[in-house]
């Protein structure tokens, strides 16, 4: 094998990095962590990227394995910890870190954490705040660097990388049904509210990228030689239509959800007073006797 065989990337054959295996991957406290992150450990998985989720300094953070032994850790502001639920925070801190022996590696590819304290530097990524997007696209160009993205990202510039299968790993239902459990999970309105901008957002959000998503899908059915390959894309244009639209009908619920007081106890309807218990019917008193002589 010569030197350029021996430092050429290697391309994985397998859709996903394997899943954690440890004694808490079957406690409910860590499936729900598991849940709460998957939209930060199901991009780097399909890039062949072992993952776990830990506990850090103050909140859950997310541990990524790297071919050199290195690794990552995604993390929300720790100091001072993050108010924001689990898995959405206000920015996320990416680093990678290495310990073998006296020397010891520390690199932040990362930062869209807001200032730790007010009028504090702001970095540069802070205007990406907690979205999933620029995090991932900014591991996947410093791996690159560094040789050590062992798994080409799945996207739709390169179909070939992955070819489609059938398979039960349903990931970006998963994606929609953790952000639903985030949802009911929610402590407030405010932070409902943020979900609900991830659905909502009118240019990122997932009804206008569902919309991007069947009109594309229109435009490949008619590459088919079949008339019912025009039908077809007709209706998913319609489709497409209507997600829009919906969307525009639904563009200030964000803004009417983050509006809502939650109803206190004081100011719940009284509830109806208990009905006192029935008494016995009244028996007339029989008068006394008469003694006859």
């Amino acid at each position: 094998m010569d030197a350029d065989d021996a430092n050429a990337t290697v391309v994985r054959s397998d859709p996903f990095a394997p899943l954690p295996d440890h004694r808490n991957v079957n406690t409910p406290w860590w499936q729900e962590q598991w849940r709460r992150h998957a939209h930060i450990t199901t991009p780097l998985r399909q890039r062949g990227l072992p993952c776990d989720v830990q506990f850090g300094l103050s909140a859950f953070i997310v541990r990524v394995s790297l071919p050199d032994d290195s690794h990552l850790i995604i993390s929300p502001p720790q100091e001072p910890a993050s108010r924001r639920p689990s898995g959405d925070p206000e920015g996320w801190i990416v680093t990678r870190e290495h310990t073998s022996g006296r020397s010891s590696l520390f690199e932040r590819i990362y930062d869209s954490a807001p200032p730790a304290y007010p009028g504090g530097p702001e970095q540069p990524q802070a205007r990406h705040g907690g979205r999933a997007q620029p995090l991932i696209e900014a591991i996947d160009q410093r791996l690159t660097e560094l040789g050590l993205l062992t798994q080409s990202a799945p996207s739709h510039e390169s179909p070939s990388v992955h070819p489609v299968q059938p398979t039960a790993d349903y990931v970006y239902g998963t994606a929609v049904r953790d952000l639903t459990d985030r949802l009911n999970g929610a402590n407030s309105h405010a932070d409902a509210a943020a979900l609900l901008h991830q659905i909502l957002e009118p240019t990122e959000g997932l009804l206008a990228q569902l919309g991007d998503f069947l009109e594309a899908a229109g435009e490949k059915a008619k590459e088919a030689e079949e008339d019912d390959g025009f039908d077809l894309s007709y209706d998913l244009a319609d489709a497409a239509a209507e997600i829009r639209n919906l969307g525009e009908v639904l563009h200030v619920a964000e803004e009417r959800m983050r509006a809502l007081t939650p109803i206190t106890p004081a100011r719940r309807a009284p509830s109806a007073p208990a009905r006192p218990p029935s008494l016995p019917p009244h028996v007339p008193t029989p008068a006394p006797m008469r003694h006859t002589r």
